[in-house]
């Protein structure tokens, strides 16, 4: 139960130095506690954990804006960050993560400065029925006894729109199973919903909506009780290119000689699949879901795997540890992605 709160605000903007100390208190964060990290990112799209950098931004127009490509530990779908925009992070231990009311405190410091809003969908706030927070989610641990987990997300205060359709990249099954044509008709700034409102205040105001959810007093945490070596360490690590680009490279290599996407329930999902005599030789998975860690694990699981639909749910279930229906539907995507008549006894009988 959770009878200590604690605020960390930075005022710096570096958004590797931002994630590397997300991290930190992540691993710092202790039982009955919960910290709140305020932040903001100068000019940078954040991509999920298992998201294709290449398919979500254009690079190449960020980099030459003087932008940063960043890539999250947490699962979910790419977003667009200016000094227009506020993060927020709650850092808990697992036993007490609370979707609802982590975001309750954002709702109701939202409503405090004037603005109606409401949650959306998997993980998205939402105003006017426009998008203006999205959210994602990271545990790390192992058991919700001894683990730890941290719920982030956006908040678009003033964020300057042309940019963000100049660098996003969404995918046309995301928008079509959203309604919308484009990115931008789909979000909304709180500033046009509330005139005058500033980052600062909407961060006064979610410090105050914090203690009141949870009912306690709000202690602040100073920037630097985190170790400035270790931050810089984790920090080089999260601007590397090994990190943000993964398996696809800074130059993109070819993708694998068969591809196939599909929109879910549970997020979009592009798999890469090279085939010899009936087995899986090389497998790639880029998706937005949230289920990070199982979703990182798929590639390994069906590299040697036979193509053939039961055979594929046994890896899946097991090495990469997916539930029956995500294990059901990624079979129904490799079957496709293999053209469908390849996949013996059929995706349905999985």
């Amino acid at each position: 139960m959770i009878g200590q709160l604690a605020c960390l605000v930075t005022s710096d903007t570096d958004p590797y130095l931002n994630l590397a100390r997300e991290e930190l208190l992540l691993r710092r964060v202790r039982r009955g506690q919960c910290i709140l990290y305020l932040w903001q990112n100068e000019r940078t799209v954040v991509i999920g954990r298992n998201q294709s950098a290449h398919d979500e931004c254009d690079v190449e127009a960020l980099e030459a804006d003087g932008g940063h490509l960043a890539r999250r530990l947490s699962g979910g779908g790419a977003v667009y960050h200016d000094l227009g925009n506020l993060n927020f992070t709650f850092l808990v231990p697992t036993e007490d993560f609370d979707v609802a009311r982590q975001s309750e405190v954002i709702l109701r410091a939202v409503r405090a400065v004037g603005v109606s809003a409401e949650r959306s969908g998997r993980n998205d706030l939402v105003a006017c029925g426009r998008k203006f927070s999205g959210n994602a989610f990271y545990h790390s641990g192992g058991s919700c006894a001894t683990g730890v987990s941290y719920h982030h997300g956006t908040l678009m205060v003033d964020v300057d729109p042309v940019p963000l359709v100049r660098y996003l990249r969404p995918s046309p099954l995301k928008l079509a199973a959203k309604g919308v044509a484009s990115v931008r008709s789909r979000v909304v700034n709180l500033r046009e919903l509330a005139g005058g409102l500033t980052t600062s205040a909407l961060e006064d105001a979610l410090v105050e909506a914090f203690g009141e959810v949870y009912g306690w007093p709000v202690t602040s945490l100073a920037p630097d009780a985190l170790s400035v070596a270790e931050l810089e360490r984790r920090r080089r690590r999260l601007a590397d290119d090994a990190w943000l680009f993964k398996t696809e490279g800074r130059l993109r290599r070819p993708r694998l000689p068969l591809s196939g996407a599909r929109r879910f329930g549970w997020g979009t999902a592009l798999m890469g699949l090279e085939l010899r005599d009936g087995c899986i030789t090389a497998c790639e998975l880029w998706s937005d879901g949230l289920d990070a860690d199982v979703l990182e694990r798929v590639p390994p699981a069906l590299r040697g795997c036979a193509l053939e639909a039961r055979a594929l749910k046994a890896r899946l279930t097991g090495a990469a540890g997916a539930h029956e229906p995500l294990a059901r539907d990624l079979v129904v995507l490799a079957c496709q992605t293999a053209a469908g008549e390849r996949c013996q006894n059929g995706a349905q009988n999985a």
